[in-house]
């Protein structure tokens, strides 16, 4: 999908002219908040967002699986699995699942660490524990309440903040802005832009931890494209961050390239891209997410093995807040057993 641009812009007569469906819409997201979900027996941490669309969900779960397993803990994420055919509960195996079968952020994620899809989250609570879990990592599932969660991190980007601030289809967010507020325990903002001062502000008067972080490329990512001019491509919920991540870096962007969120590229598609950059003399670069999406088997086709990736990591200023906030977290849900 890729989003309206009047989400992102002033009022316009588009979103005026939807808010009567995006009323209806909101009313029933805000019902389905309040409604009860299953304990799963262990700590559950969700990181989730506001609105749809990309804002660094999954820089930000393998942020808190490593904080997690310095803690001494046993992390497994749960996922719906976006994008993938398998209804689940399975576990994704690199070695036989696609991004087809499961989604390219379970198949990103399990590259480093246990990762479960199902559907229906609640399902899939089972064979988490069955994998050793000591903590159940949600990602995404913020709006969805079938498991109590114990914490729930909201991850936004500091520029594209919450678009116009309407609720689906009128604008970007998935459910009212002040039920979802009231559920959050922290807010984690990506980049150093302004978009999101007031909600910051707001944060910190209900006494939420607002965690400031920002996107650093891996030194060998880096390395690999010293002195080269490149054609970035990324399918995305939010393209232009990538590339403006890439220009920050000090990479040399000729062109880029912006497909719809959770594209599958074809052969075709890459065939084009390349034939595209070898008559510019540019290196093709795209990001890990989307690199899962061309992997078949857990390798990379030999139509797409020249396609280069730019890996991230997702780095807090004040690391102490954030463990504090998960060490915490994981006490009061030890200690209050439902």
């Amino acid at each position: 999908m890729r989003e309206p641009a009047f989400w992102h812009g002033p009022a316009s007569w588009k979103s005026h002219l939807l808010q009567p469906l995006a009323a209806l819409y909101g009313a029933i997201a805000a019902r389905r908040l309040q409604r009860k979900g299953i304990d799963a027996g262990i700590p559950v941490i969700c990181v989730g967002n506001y609105h749809t669309g990309g804002a660094g969900k999954t820089p930000t779960v393998l942020a808190l699986a490593k904080l997690l397993r310095e803690l001494g803990e046993v992390p497994v994420v749960l996922s719906r699995g976006y994008g993938g055919q398998l209804r689940g509960p399975v576990e994704v195996d690199r070695s036989r699942h696609s991004a087809v079968d499961v989604g390219d952020e379970p198949l990103m994620l399990a590259e480093r660490l246990p990762v479960v899809v199902a559907r229906d989250r609640a399902d899939g609570v089972a064979l988490v524990k069955s994998l050793g879990a000591s903590v159940l990592v949600m990602d995404d599932g913020f709006q969805n309440p079938a498991v109590v969660k114990d914490a729930s991190i909201i991850v936004i980007d500091s520029h594209r903040g919450l678009g116009n601030g309407k609720v689906f289809p009128a604008g970007p967010l998935r459910a009212p802005l002040g039920p979802q507020i009231a559920r959050t325990d922290a807010l984690v903002v990506v980049g150093d832009g302004t978009a999101v001062r007031m909600l910051a502000t707001e944060m910190t008067v209900r006494g939420k931890p607002v965690l400031a972080a920002r996107l650093r490329p891996d030194d060998t990512s880096l390395a690999s494209l010293q002195g080269r001019r490149v054609l970035a491509f990324a399918g995305i919920g939010d393209p232009a961050r990538f590339f403006n991540t890439l220009r920050r870096s000090g990479v040399d962007v000729i062109r880029e390239s912006a497909f719809p969120d959770h594209h599958v590229f074809s052969k075709a598609d890459i065939d084009g891209l390349l034939s595209e950059a070898r008559r510019d003399g540019l290196t093709l670069v795209t990001t890990e997410k989307d690199l899962a999406r061309l992997k078949e088997r857990g390798e990379l086709p030999v139509w797409a093995q020249a396609v280069v990736p730019f890996a991230v990591t997702l780095e807090f200023e004040d690391g102490a807040a954030l463990r504090k906030f998960v060490s915490d977290s994981l006490s009061r849900a030890r200690k209050n057993v439902r």
